[in-house]
């Protein structure tokens, strides 16, 4: 338990260093992998990283609706990004992560993703051209040196997508 606790308290610590520092703009994205695509979410809003908890199933919810986990005492409503994004569900595995995006918000929502990448510099990334076909908050596109393609995830945007809160079928 205390390390858990300390885990925490070191990701907290490292976020309000990050967004203490000017370096914010530059080192202050978060890299995941959801599926076979990259993503880019700013540190503010990236919430908390843990590990793949057990998932309550909830009846007459979409596929991409992963559940439900109980995260010390406190429900959050998971959902896979990539098969809310129409790609392949996410194994969950011990590399899968949950990604609590709602916190900051007002909302206990998380996103299951494939694993976590680390942080990223947005000055080592190319800006290409927006995506027309991609929702409001997902516009922002980079590459990088390796032939990468990343989104750049607005969690803020996401939140308040009404296909992401329509969860019933």
């Amino acid at each position: 338990m205390s390390k858990k606790v300390r885990l925490h308290e070191f990701q907290s610590y490292l976020a309000a260093r990050l967004a203490g520092t000017s370096a914010q703009s530059a080192a202050g994205l978060l890299g995941i992998q959801a599926g076979s695509d990259y993503w880019l979410l700013d540190l503010a809003d990236s919430g908390e990283i843990v590990p793949l908890t057990p998932l309550t199933n909830v009846p007459l919810t979409k596929p991409w609706f992963a559940g439900i986990a109980n995260i010390r005492g406190n429900l959050y409503s998971v959902v896979d990004l990539s098969a809310f994004l129409g790609k392949e569900a996410t194994p969950q595995n011990g590399s899968s992560r949950l990604l609590l995006i709602g916190t900051r918000h007002g909302t206990n929502a998380a996103l299951l993703v494939t694993r976590m990448i680390g942080l990223r510099n947005v000055e080592a990334l190319t800006p290409e051209a927006p995506d027309p076909q991609a929702p409001d908050w997902a516009q922002q596109v980079y590459g990088d040196n390796e032939g990468r393609r990343w989104r750049k995830l607005q969690v803020r945007g996401l939140l308040a997508d009404q296909g992401f809160m329509d969860i019933g079928v």
